[in-house]
């Protein structure tokens, strides 16, 4: 799940459910047609199409710009469908978007003239010492203590098959 549902569900369930693992660090990022971007602070007055409203993409957006000393409210996000986002872009002569993987390469092999103009998980490691972290595996905690040789097992399973996968 995204990690801000699993801070969700163990804050609401008051620790009845955990995080096992983060298994997808970063993969989100600012495209644009042009080269105007080369900041977040670029990023003021301008309209950006966006996914992920009320997730992690919006969190992280508005954290970033917060950082670097653009007020969100300052930036025109226009929250819809990678679909639409993929439309509005290819329709724009100058548009700006915020897109996670694998939408954000389908759009650049789609489109040449739109750029990756900021990863935003560098952006993070500028303002932050931790990682961004978007995905993570979750489990209630009394089926973690009452299975913790079969949680072991499958993580250790699961760490070798995330392994093999990103070494490919």
């Amino acid at each position: 799940v995204a990690t801000n549902v699993a801070a969700s569900l163990s804050a609401k369930s008051e620790g009845a459910v955990q995080v096992l693992a983060v298994n997808t660090l970063g993969g989100l990022y600012i495209l644009e047609k042009g080269d105007s971007v080369q900041s977040m602070a670029d990023l003021a007055g301008k309209t950006v199409y966006a996914t992920g409203q009320g997730a992690n993409p919006e969190f992280v957006l508005n954290h970033l710009l917060t950082e670097n000393g653009v007020d969100p409210a300052g930036v025109d996000v226009q929250w819809m469908t990678a679909q639409e986002v993929t439309a509005k872009m290819a329709s724009s002569e100058d548009g700006v978007c915020m897109l996670p993987v694998p939408a954000a390469t389908a759009l650049m092999l789609h489109d040449s003239g739109v750029r990756q103009a900021l990863s935003l998980t560098e952006e993070w490691s500028k303002v932050s010492s931790g990682q961004l972290a978007m995905g993570c595996i979750v489990a209630r905690t009394d089926y973690i203590e009452e299975n913790p040789q079969g949680v072991e097992h499958f993580l250790t399973a699961y760490q070798a098959v995330s392994y093999t996968h990103l070494t490919l």
